[in-house]
């Protein structure tokens, strides 16, 4: 229950509606319990006037007074319809007011769900899979959701309704009040070890889903690989082996939850057979009336859906517990990238320096860049050649502050970018992943992504430079033309260059390009590469590469191995090392040739 109380920001945000909800509740029951009242009135009166009818029987008064007595009889009638309509109106207000109140607080609290994960760095989603933290926005707060609206709703409206109930049954007979609640002491206790179990099986079950929904994703991400490795059988098995295990889970809860309703109308039950058996015996002592005893087993029935509801509301807070604790086991991890609270903005000029710099992955303990020293002045084009795994791509990372170095400092213009404003930062920062990521939209949406206020003559004149332009114009809606999931539709060189001239609309300082040509063939590369070199003419470039543009006029050229330079200088002063670069550049030659000979 504790986890609940991080929902009390909500409920004082919607506090009027909170208690209008609640207002109207009360409303509500206190109309309702009018009609049982209205009901003893009824039976008292035709116990009291049976006889007076019978003694008329043979007189000329008969008429009116049976005549006179329908008149009452349809005034209670009248009474007691009016009184269930009022009732009914003020329960429709109370779902108004209390239902809408819990879809704004899912409303909030998705949005708060999300936009923590916005904060949280790449390491957090290195080690967390994608379907739990889907499960924990959808799944996990759709329960809450069932906490903060009809539970309250039906919580509020058992605990209105006893209070009054009991209150007018003790003003009638408290001896028989007593025997008729004395099943609820048992019943309390059932409830109590029964939401233990609930509790424990909630949490397994929203686990268990988290991990249904993470092989989903994980399938359907990989379909390519799947088909193509002939693994549909093998995957499907995998996800009916965890829908095995989460159905076996919620089957046993089903079962648990079972136990409330056959055991509530037990208690129920019985203290409807101890009303009529003790108050049979109160209304031939004389102590209470029929219609007394008419009053008390409405009354019992009108409990009926209270207790009832017990069972059915602790069941929605356990699970909401449940899964509000797994909430805020994601709220409460602080994003180890964050601002600093004197981060300032400034204007990049585009100097790069980085001064023994070491960065350790903390999920896997490899050491990616060690003690490592790199000056690039402003205006510069610099490419960094390595082998797999030599640091390449954690540089880049580095230089946009995905992470943060274990040792050194990495400076922009003399100021060490941990002190300077995230968004400031990458603003100013284009950054083309080796892993080219599109969104299933259109692709002058996925181009204007890096600049959400271009005009689509800036989109084309992107896709122009980054040369793309031609094969979006051959699509059937040309820019507008949807690209599906990840840019599904797309060729990999088609995405590569859609991601490119994304990077260019940004129209940054500093242009970052992680190998982002490795999909495109040769004629294309050596297109793009002609066009960035005039876009790139005041601006600071990193083209990190597994192969060498010669064509490209680089300022410096520098090689990494297990993190470190191990080379660097100009093409000519590498090649006359006769070190990697020159043994790569030979290779990639002899490729050129036998390519050209074919």
């Amino acid at each position: 229950m504790k986890h609940l109380f991080a929902l009390n920001k909500y409920f004082l945000k919607n506090k009027w509606r909170l208690i209008l909800g609640l207002l109207f509740t009360a409303i509500s029951i206190v109309f309702s319990v009018f009609q049982p009242i209205m009901v003893r009135q009824i039976f008292d009166l035709l116990s009291h006037n049976i006889d007076e009818y019978r003694l008329l029987s043979d007189t000329p008064l008969k008429g009116a007074f049976r005549a006179d007595f329908t008149h009452v009889l349809a005034f209670y009638g009248v009474s007691i319809l009016l009184f269930a309509l009022l009732s009914g109106f003020f329960l429709f207000l109370q779902r108004q007011t209390l239902i809408v109140m819990s879809r704004h607080i899912e409303y909030d609290l998705k949005n708060e769900v999300y936009q923590h994960y916005q904060q949280l760095d790449l390491n957090f989603f290195k080690m967390h899979r994608t379907g739990d933290l889907m499960s924990r926005i959808t799944e996990d707060v759709s329960r809450v959701r069932m906490y903060v609206g009809p539970a309250i709703m039906y919580a509020s409206r058992t605990l209105f309704l006893i209070v009054v109930i009991v209150y007018l049954m003790l003003q009638v007979n408290p001896l028989l009040t007593l025997y008729t609640l004395s099943p609820l002491p048992l019943l309390a206790l059932t409830i109590y070890f029964v939401n233990r179990i609930i509790h424990r099986k909630s949490e397994r079950i929203q686990a268990q889903l988290s991990n249904i929904t993470s092989i989903a994703q994980e399938s359907y991400s990989g379909i390519r690989v799947i088909k193509s490795y002939v693994q549909e059988d093998a995957s499907a098995k995998h996800f009916e082996e965890a829908s095995e295990a989460y159905k076996i889970s919620s089957v046993s809860l089903a079962k648990t939850d079972a136990l409330f309703q056959p055991t509530m109308a037990l208690m129920i039950g019985l203290s409807v057979i101890l009303t009529i058996f003790i108050g049979g015996i109160q209304v031939i002592a004389g102590n209470i009336t029929v219609g007394n005893l008419a009053e008390f087993v409405i009354y019992v029935n009108m409990l009926m859906f209270p207790f009832f509801s017990i069972g059915m509301v602790a069941s929605m807070i356990q699970r909401a517990a449940a899964s509000q604790q797994r909430i805020n086991e994601f709220l409460q991890i602080e994003p180890t990238i964050r601002d600093e609270p004197t981060a300032k903005t400034v204007d990049i000029q585009g100097g790069i320096r980085l001064q023994n710099v070491t960065f350790t992955y903390p999920h896997t303990g490899i050491t990616a860049i060690n003690n490592f020293n790199l000056h690039i002045a402003p205006g510069q084009k610099v490419a960094v050649i390595g082998r797999t795994g030599s640091g390449k791509s954690t540089l880049a990372q580095l230089l946009i502050r995905m992470y943060d170095p274990q040792e050194g400092k990495v400076m922009l213009d003399g100021h060490d970018i941990r002190y300077l404003q995230l968004a400031n930062l990458r603003g100013q920062i284009s950054y083309v992943p080796q892993d080219v990521f599109l969104f299933s939209d259109s692709v002058a949406n996925n181009i204007r992504f890096g600049d959400p206020s271009a005009s689509l003559q800036m989109v084309q004149t992107a896709a122009r430079q980054a040369s793309v332009e031609k094969d979006i114009l051959g699509f059937s809606e040309g820019f507008d033309t949807e690209i599906g999931e990840r840019g599904v539709t797309l060729s990999g060189g088609q995405k590569q260059r859609i991601s490119i001239a994304r990077a260019l609309i940004k129209n940054p300082d500093i242009l970052i390009f992680d190998d982002c040509l490795s999909a495109v063939d040769a004629r294309t590369e050596k297109e793009i590469i002609g066009n960035l070199y005039a876009y790139l003419k005041n601006k600071t470039a990193i083209i990190i590469t597994h192969r060498i543009f010669s064509l490209f006029a680089f300022d410096k050229i520098i090689v990494l191995d297990e993190g470190k330079i191990v080379e660097e200088g100009t093409h000519d002063d590498l090649l006359s090392l006769n070190g990697y670069y020159s043994e790569l550049y030979a290779r990639q030659q002899s490729g050129e040739d036998e390519s050209v000979t074919k």
